[in-house]
């Protein structure tokens, strides 16, 4: 058995624990090895791994702030591929590229995978766990009788090319300067810059400067840079995010296509349907967050997601979640049973060229609306003339209920601490949102110290503490892994049923609004002039209604009742196009 000892720097308050606790209780400590140890530079603790006996858990176990983590590995994993110093993050293991397909890595956040990714696109050299970077002769002789030795080898040699689309592509205005036109014409090494241009929809933006371009279009130029570039391996870290789920199912076919005999295509995404539809094979990544994370061997894409899902690897014995996740068929909301708490009649709303309209609909006590539409298309002003921060030019909104407003974009910037936000949570809803969601060891943190995924998760708790009758969530998704995401869809669904409230959320996750959702809102019309809001529908009626512009149809999977694309023109997708039922049943 494999120990290794890691501490989270930031979590470490050795005011707030009466000076040291963790080295004051450590058995080893108490026997005179320098087991724990306060580091003459931050005045934290560190851990000596070779002095540590067991006993250390002990000390582990007595952090009030859950700073420690002493963990056990099996003895194979003995030598990283990677770690980040003295008690820090281990890697274990990388995935494999394949030729000729698209392999793709799931996995929640903080396991290594942007870690793993960067390792393989020469952005990081590996140290096997030791202080200096390790040559191609180690990785080779690590992975030897492996297809990652043939990778290596060629990849010594020079007969691999790599082009690599990194995850935050909202630093790129920072480093990047000028018009979109001219970025992408100084990387086209294919010369096939109006090809890659009219396939991402990038007409449009050309002539505009990177600095003023949205989430969603600096995603489509970063994906076009990175192609346009002559490569035998195209690497992406998260390339929906920030994307309609129009502009996914685009760029997942446009990947797709890239995978060739000589062309291989690694991917992270967090958003499973999409993730299915893209990739031939998967890697699992598993362990536990900013401690460890562990590479699993490749998958048929079908199995290795319904593995994950399993939370159980049976050819590993290797059991890394403690439940499994379930996807249920639920009957529609019966006519006679909805209560109706808000309703909009003929609304209008002018914001510059952008007119948006809503014939009429409402929302019932106890429902889960999901919003469904492309980027630009009057969703989020929707939600705003609901939340009354706006009011529509003509129409009526009911305005006798209580409101509270999660906005799409969150505010990062304030030196307010988590605790002091969430206030109402922590009193009222400790075990249905403070545990459920994660959030204790965020509280002593401030605002801007906090990850996306932290901050959303925060944004969530605190508009559903306040006191309202519906609940308006503006892409709740964003920032979240895998399991998050349907982690917080569970909590918002309990939270409706245990408090008999409703909720509206907009999001681009299908997967996440299929578990969530009861009823859906669809959104059509043309992106950045005119949109319409109709419904809400039944799940069925609106996935009809929404799957019938986007030309797909969607099954159940047999075995873990997951949502799934058809393949276009197979037998399945061209019989529920005739039967026009586009969504599962």
């Amino acid at each position: 058995m494999t120990r290794i000892a890691v501490v989270h720097k930031e979590r470490c308050n050795p005011v707030g624990c009466g000076g040291y606790l963790c080295i004051r209780v450590c058995p080893e400590n108490r026997m005179g090895k320098e087991c724990i140890v306060v580091d003459p530079i931050d005045k934290k603790i560190k851990i000596n791994e070779e002095q540590c006996g067991p006993g250390v858990t002990i000390a582990a176990n007595k952090c009030p702030f859950d700073a420690i983590h002493i963990i056990n590995l099996p003895q194979e994993l003995e030598n990283p591929i990677h770690r980040y110093g003295q008690n820090g993050f281990a890697l274990y293991s990388l995935p494999t590229p394949i030729f000729g397909k698209v392999v793709g890595i799931v996995g929640r956040n903080g396991i290594g995978k942007s870690t793993a990714i960067k390792i393989l696109a020469g952005v990081l050299k590996p140290n096997f766990g030791k202080e200096k970077e390790s040559s191609y002769e180690e990785l080779i002789q690590y992975f030897k009788g492996t297809e990652s030795q043939i990778f290596f080898e060629k990849l010594k040699k020079g007969e691999i090319k790599i082009s690599y689309k990194p995850q935050q592509v909202d630093l790129i205005p920072k480093t990047t300067k000028g018009k979109v036109k001219d970025l992408l014409k100084k990387v086209d090494e294919k010369n096939e810059f109006d090809k890659v241009v009219k396939e991402l929809a990038l007409n449009n933006i050309l002539d505009n400067d990177i600095s003023t371009i949205s989430g969603g279009e600096l995603q489509r130029v970063a994906i076009a840079a990175t192609v346009l570039k002559k490569a035998s391996l195209y690497i992406f870290d998260e390339p929906t995010s920030y994307l309609d789920i129009k502009q996914r199912i685009i760029v997942s076919k446009f990947i797709k296509e890239l995978a060739k005999e000589d062309v291989a295509v690694v991917l992270v995404e967090h958003d499973l349907i999409i993730l299915d539809y893209m990739t031939d094979l998967v890697h699992i990544m598993y362990g536990k967050e900013a401690c460890y994370g562990i590479v699993s061997l490749v998958k048929p894409t079908k199995a290795g997601i319904n593995t994950f899902l399993e939370g159980f690897i049976k050819e590993s014995n290797m059991r890394f979640r403690e439940y499994k996740i379930k996807f249920l068929k639920r009957p529609p909301v019966s006519a006679n049973k909805r209560m109706p708490i808000t309703s909009w009649n003929k609304i209008e709303k002018k914001l510059d060229k952008f007119l948006l309209k809503a014939e009429q609909g409402e929302i019932s006590k106890n429902e889960v609306v999901g919003v469904l539409g492309e980027n630009g298309i009057g969703k989020t002003t929707f939600v705003k003339l609901l939340a009354h921060e706006i009011s529509p030019d003509k129409g009526e909104i009911d305005e006798k209920i209580r409101v509270s407003y999660k906005p799409q974009y969150l505010e990062s910037s304030s030196e307010e601490l988590v605790v002091n936000i969430l206030r109402a949570a922590i009193e009222k809803y400790e075990i249905l949102l403070i545990r459920p969601l994660e959030i204790k060891h965020l509280l002593t943190k401030k605002l801007n110290q906090l990850s996306g995924g932290e901050l959303q998760r925060v944004a969530i708790a605190h508009c559903l503490s306040q006191e309202a009758d519906l609940y308006l969530l503006d892409e709740p998704s964003a920032y979240l892994d895998v399991e998050q995401r349907i982690n917080v869809s569970k909590v918002m669904r309990d939270f409706a049923e245990q408090k008999n409230k409703s909720i509206l959320v907009v999001d681009h996750d299908l997967l996440f609004l299929d578990y969530l959702s009861n009823s859906l809102l669809v959104f059509d019309g043309v992106p950045a002039v005119s949109g319409e809001a109709k419904g809400p529908f039944t799940m069925e009626q609106g996935m009809n209604s929404f799957l019938k512009k986007l030309e797909i149809t969607m099954r159940r999977d047999e075995e873990s009742n997951r949502p799934r694309i058809n393949k276009p023109g197979s037998v399945l997708d061209r019989e529920q196009k005739e039967k026009e039922k586009l969504y599962y049943s």
